[in-house]
């Protein structure tokens, strides 16, 4: 068992920062965690990680769902839009939230990011299966500079390990969140309850720990429907009131007549970690989730036309006509059903100085229905006709074999072996009672397979004690195949041709510590990332009728990074610059489709983009007796360079990338059973589309800045007993990320451990 101790929230884990570390121990709160040194070991990182222990989380983040603790790390943003979102991509320095595949999150091994799509919906990673109770610690990669991940780590990667106790320990955690919410004519308050457990013991060789978690939520509408302001005046139609009166993203005057997409969830989730020591060089480790998720959408109108809610039809508002589809509230109205199993099974020793490790991941979407009526409330909520949307049968498997050996003339070798499959079954099917009926006729369907082996080799060389250079490769064989498009209407039923693809990633870092706690680093990798199933074989729905996409080409990255790193026994500085060029960039962008005039939204290549910029972090303990500093500053020059499909789109900023990005925490320790924390987050104006033809940030699809700020306060009652109050965005900031974010939260968390 090893034992890892409490460093700054997102220190660098360096051998040049080990004996501070040990120095801090005492000060500190032990984390026990398992195979995190093998696995560095193995794969000789040429940059140092960022890493959030525990013991920082539980100072500094109210952390409710796990994709909170990542919340003050540098560059990075996760837009989640409710407590228990499923819906969270990960947005690094280089890229937004639309581009969920070009980053990778891992949980003891097994791959949380759903890489069946690449973007900000379903391609989510399934952070629900982990806790922040759980969690020893977070390390994050910067860069596609490992030749250990493949090429979707063009942004970032995202290691999460959980504890495996040696002894007896146990802890239940209750809270409580509240949200007022008030965003034109919605005003409600919002709960959100959470109750979780964790237990685990060592029996000789086998070490178990288990972890249950509850969570009921209450969410802010996720969507609003709009009507586009007629030209001409009208009298047509029955007189309604209550409208609110706005623009849109590209400025034009709108009516807002109502709020959908306002979730009720209740999920609950259950993890077994096991690990047995077979030998005392030999272990096996086994990680197992379940993830339950009920979710129930309604909608509101605003509109009241003769004394009654208005619904859909045709209406005469502010002295101009307007016609409400069935579907334009029905479409936010739905129930989910999700059970997703997760499983890694991992065996790794040592033999001298060879060190091995075998892991095999299953994500599978054992259950996953989601119904929709087609007709308009208020009738639609006690049935009548709609949707049934099945992804039962989705999911991944990998498989990696990894290996490290230690040679003589200060060469410490990695290589390993890769293999993934990941799988996309979309059915939709017609039903005559959305909310219980069987289903019916099938509507709409998408099915594809994609496949990717690769093999790797990286050499960290000690040239000098000072100076390290580590040189590295990856190889990868990539196949789409079994793609199935079948749509009723329009009427498209094709089966799509298999697709193949290898590229070889070039690697190097060139390490000089000059004097001890001083690195300076030069970073060069290449990266290909393949196209998603859900790139590949999705249907575009138009008024022109489209068939998918099956033809794009990998997106091919080169990055740099030159970075200066200070570690010290006070913490860690680093300022790093960095530059990201993208040939064939997979963007979702509007442009002409199949050689027609008409523009439609899909997925397409870009010929390239160019993102540069500068990172600068800090995390310093004791700035003054008791009172630790953290935070950050990321700029972004983030453009597109050539684009034949839109001309338009070149020298464009691209979509949901900022130009600022900045994070600040301060936590004053005025007592050691107290911590208290201000902290805040800053991000500038962002675009949502590749031409930036969507100057109004502030409104419903729209994308502005936006400066919020959260407050935590932590009381250790007794040494079994805690108690942390919070408020996230405490200023009350109201901004839209495409959705509208949540406004003023309060948290309360009460725990308790043996």
């Amino acid at each position: 068992m090893l034992a890892a101790v409490a460093t700054p929230a997102f220190a660098a884990t360096t051998d040049a920062t080990a004996a501070d570390a040990s120095a801090a121990g005492d000060q500190a709160q032990d984390i026990l965690v398992t195979g995190a040194q093998k696995t560095a070991t193995i794969q000789n990182m040429p940059a140092a990680p960022l890493m959030i222990d525990a013991a920082r989380i539980r100072t500094t983040v109210n952390a409710v769902n796990v994709e909170d603790t990542l919340k003050y790390l540098p560059s990075l943003f996760v837009r989640k839009r409710h407590i228990g979102d499923t819906q969270s991509p990960l947005a690094t320095r280089t890229s937004g939230v639309g581009a969920s595949a070009r980053s990778l999150v891992y949980a003891d091994g097994a791959l949380l990011s759903a890489l069946i799509g690449n973007n900000n919906t379903n391609a989510s990673p399934r952070w629900s299966l982990v806790s922040p109770q759980e969690i020893a610690k977070i390390d994050v990669i910067y860069g596609p500079f490992s030749a250990a991940y493949p090429g979707n780590s063009i942004g970032a990667v995202v290691n999460i390990t959980t504890r495996l106790p040696d002894h007896l320990e146990g802890t239940v955690t209750a809270g409580m969140s509240v949200q007022k919410y008030s965003q034109y004519a919605t005003r409600d308050t919002l709960p959100a309850r959470q109750i979780g457990g964790t237990i685990g013991d060592r029996f000789g060789p086998l070490s178990l720990f288990a972890s249950v978690d509850h969570v009921e939520s209450d969410s802010q509408p996720l969507l609003y429907v709009t009507a586009a302001v007629p030209a001409a005046t009208s009298t047509a139609g029955t007189p309604a009131t209550g409208a609110v009166a706005d623009v849109n993203r590209t400025g034009a005057a709108i009516r807002v007549l109502g709020a959908s997409g306002i979730e009720r969830q209740h999920q609950d989730r259950y993890k077994l970690k096991a690990a047995l020591d077979v030998t005392p060089a030999i272990r096996l480790t086994y990680v197992g989730g379940l993830l339950l998720d009920e979710t129930r959408s309604s909608a509101e109108t605003y509109l009241s036309a003769a004394g009654a809610p208005a619904w859909s039809g045709s209406y005469t508002i502010d002295g101009r006509a307007y016609t409400l589809a069935a579907t334009a509230f029905a479409s936010g109205i739905y129930t989910r059903e999700q059970r997703h199993f997760s499983h890694s099974l991992t065996a790794s020793g040592s033999e001298g100085p060879f060190d091995w490790q075998i892991v095999g991941t299953l994500f599978d979407y054992d259950r996953d229905v989601q119904r929709t009526p087609t007709t308009a409330p208020p009738s639609a909520l006690s049935g009548g006709a709609g949707t049934i949307l099945r992804l039962d049968g989705t999911g991944w498997r990998t498989l990696d074999a990894n290996g490290g050996l230690f040679l003589g003339g200060g060469h410490r070798l990695g290589f390993g072996a890769h293999y993934d499959r990941f799988e996309i079954r979309s059915s939709r099917y017609l039903t005559g009672d959305w909310r219980a009926g069987s289903e019916g006729a099938l509507d709409l369907q998408s099915l594809g397979k994609t496949r990717t082996t690769g093999l790797w080799l990286q050499d960290a060389w000690d040239i000098r004690p000072e100076l390290t250079l580590t040189i590295g490769g990856r190889y990868e064989w990539w196949r789409a195949y079994d793609g199935v498009n079948f749509s009723r209407s329009p009427a498209i039923s094709t089966i799509q041709p298999t697709r193949t693809a290898s590229r070889f990633s070039p690697k190097a870092t060139l390490a000089w510590t000059p004097i001890p706690g001083w690195t300076a680093r030069a970073s060069f990798g290449q990266a290909s990332r393949f196209p998603t199933v859900g790139e590949l074989y999705q249907i575009v729905t138009t008024p022109v009728p489209a068939t998918p996409n099956p033809n794009l080409k990998p997106e091919r990255a080169q990055s740099e990074e030159l970075a200066l790193e200070k570690h010290d026994e006070r913490g860690t500085i680093r300022l790093a610059l960095f530059n990201e060029v993208i040939k064939d960039a997979l963007v979702s962008q509007t442009g002409p489709l199949n050689g027609t005039t008409v523009l439609a939204t899909f997925v397409q290549n870009i010929d390239r983009t160019r993102a540069r910029g500068v990172e600068a972090s800090f995390d310093r303990r004791d700035v003054l007796p008791g009172f630790d500093l953290l935070g950050s500053a990321t700029f972004t020059d983030a453009k597109t360079r050539a684009n034949a499909a839109l001309p338009a789109s070149v020298g464009k900023r691209l979509p949901q990338v900022p130009k600022w990005k900045l994070t600040a925490a301060a936590t004053w320790h005025p007592a050691p059973p107290v911590a208290l924390t201000l902290a805040g987050r800053y991000s500038s104006r962002l675009w949502g589309t590749i031409d930036n033809s969507d100057p109004i940030g502030h409104t419903y699809m729209g994308f502005e800045g936006y400066f919020v700020m959260d407050a935590r306060a932590l009381f250790d009652v007794t040494p079994r007993w805690s108690l942390s109050v919070g408020v996230d965005n405490l200023n009350n900031r109201k901004y839209y990320l495409f959705h509208p974010f949540p406004q003023r939260t309060f948290t309360m968390q009460v725990g308790y451990k043996l």
